[in-house]
């Protein structure tokens, strides 16, 4: 049964636990409490949707350093056999960032602002070391199963957590936390920052299985360069060579493409289903239900799709979930109800994380495993830039149609061109490739 999972060798099972560890800063921090804790009491008293375009601002600050800092530390982490160094630092970075949110009261806007901005660039940036350890520990017939078990792994330990905090904040007399009329600023509080604080415990307990059971990958130095030479420089000198070969490895960078496209509109149906079901009349209630019952659906159906990949690979199984977002966003179109909604949640958890588990794994097994970091380095910039042009369509197809239905159905073209460019990606080429260099 572990084998089929993906989980059938220790070190298999201690990556998979980092996915754990860190899914919680990504349900809790970046999606469901914090957002609306900044809005609510750090940004209070702040004019307008002033508090709303800090937390943006913040999001775009963390996405940029990371997308512009990835590509650097993966060549440095590829040259001085550090992956495991700066998936530690950039860990203790976002843990501690996550445990400071303790001290965010009312009107804190600027330390939350501050504290968010290096939460999100640990818990992105150590994404690039840990992404780039895959094609080290798993064979390539293992890789799209050990994958696929990383984000359901993640998905029930960001979900776990999730719903731990959410009882806690809706119903604090259960937990004996103050509850009730007459509260403090300090007691009122109390459950949102206990949760910011849990997510720190939980982020730094769960990752310690990865430092003591992954190995270090070995140190490769390439032909024209020496072990003395200085790291930074060759880091330097990497980026560059990566960027040049990134073209020779044609069929990578054709998949990289794809990724971005297929991957814009996954993050626009993410980034905008809440705020669309708000708009057409859902409570909160429904929505938040909504979101965890994405993160359980997941577990279940991501571990599916890695044994679909088994049987017909991984491109088929991405071109899988491609057309059921397709539907999603049809659906999307007619939806009316809370019924709706959570039909499309349930159709959403389904496919999320075996669309994006597969994506991964298909890229490593194209890549040289000794300059994993680099390529991931980059994996990283069109991740983190996937989700920029969705929600700009988006924009525009309401500015111009004055309906966010047809924005809905705007997002089926990423969706399109993505597949298209996927269906010109020839796999066996790519992993010929890259085992030429191994």
């Amino acid at each position: 049964m572990l084998a089929r999972l993906g989980l059938h060798r220790p070190e298999l099972r201690a990556w998979a636990m980092y996915d754990w560890a860190l899914s919680a800063m990504q349900t809790v921090i970046m999606t469901a409490v914090f957002p609306i804790y900044f809005v609510s009491v750090a940004g209070a008293g702040l004019p307008g949707a002033e508090a709303t375009q800090q937390l943006a601002r913040a999001n775009a600050i963390a996405l940029v350093a990371v997308a512009f800092l990835s590509p650097l530390l993966g060549a440095l982490a590829d040259f001085s056999a550090t992956k495991k160094r700066f998936l530690a630092i950039f860990t203790v970075v976002g843990v501690l960032s996550t445990a400071g949110m303790w001290f965010i009261h009312t009107g804190d806007a600027t330390l939350a602002s501050t504290l968010f901005i290096f939460a999100l660039i640990g818990g992105s940036a150590c994404l690039v070391f840990y992404e780039s350890l895959l094609p080290h520990i798993a064979s390539p017939d293992e890789m799209d199963r050990v994958s696929t078990a990383g984000y359901a792994t993640g998905y029930i330990g960001g979900g776990i957590l999730l719903v731990l905090n959410l009882l806690w904040i809706q119903q604090p007399g259960w937990f004996g936390l103050p509850s009730g009329p007459n509260l403090t600023e300090a007691e009122a509080t109390l459950p949102a920052r206990l949760s910011f604080v849990s997510v720190a415990v939980w982020w730094a307990l769960f990752a310690m299985p990865i430092f003591f059971r992954v190995s270090e990958p070995p140190r490769v130095v390439e032909s024209d360069e020496s072990p003395r030479q200085n790291p930074v420089k060759v880091a330097f000198q990497r980026v560059g060579e990566t960027l040049r070969e990134l073209r020779g490895f044609k069929q990578a960078f054709l998949m990289l493409i794809a990724f971005l496209l297929y991957n814009d509109g996954i993050q626009t149906i993410i980034k905008m289903a809440t705020a669309y079901g708000t708009e057409i009349g859902l409570d909160r209630g429904s929505l938040i239900t909504a979101v965890v019952l994405v993160q359980f659906i997941g577990v279940p159906f991501t571990f599916l799709f890695g044994a679909i990949a088994g049987r017909i690979g991984a491109k088929p199984s991405i071109f899988i979930g491609l057309v059921v977002y397709t539907g999603i966003s049809v659906l999307g179109y007619f939806m009316t109800t809370a019924t709706h909604f959570y039909i499309l949640a349930l159709l959403v958890g389904m496919v999320q994380g075996g669309t994006q588990a597969l994506s991964r794994s298909l890229f490593a097994s194209m890549i040289p495993p000794h300059k994993s970091g680099e390529f991931f380095g980059f994996y990283s910039i069109f991740e983190k830039f996937a989700g920029i042009f969705g929600p700009l369509l988006f924009y525009v197809t309401i500015e111009i149609t004055g309906s966010s239905r047809n924005a809905i159905l705007s997002v089926i073209f990423f969706f399109a061109a993505g597949a298209l460019l996927l269906w010109r990606v020839d796999v066996d080429e790519g992993r010929r490739q890259a085992t030429l260099l191994r």
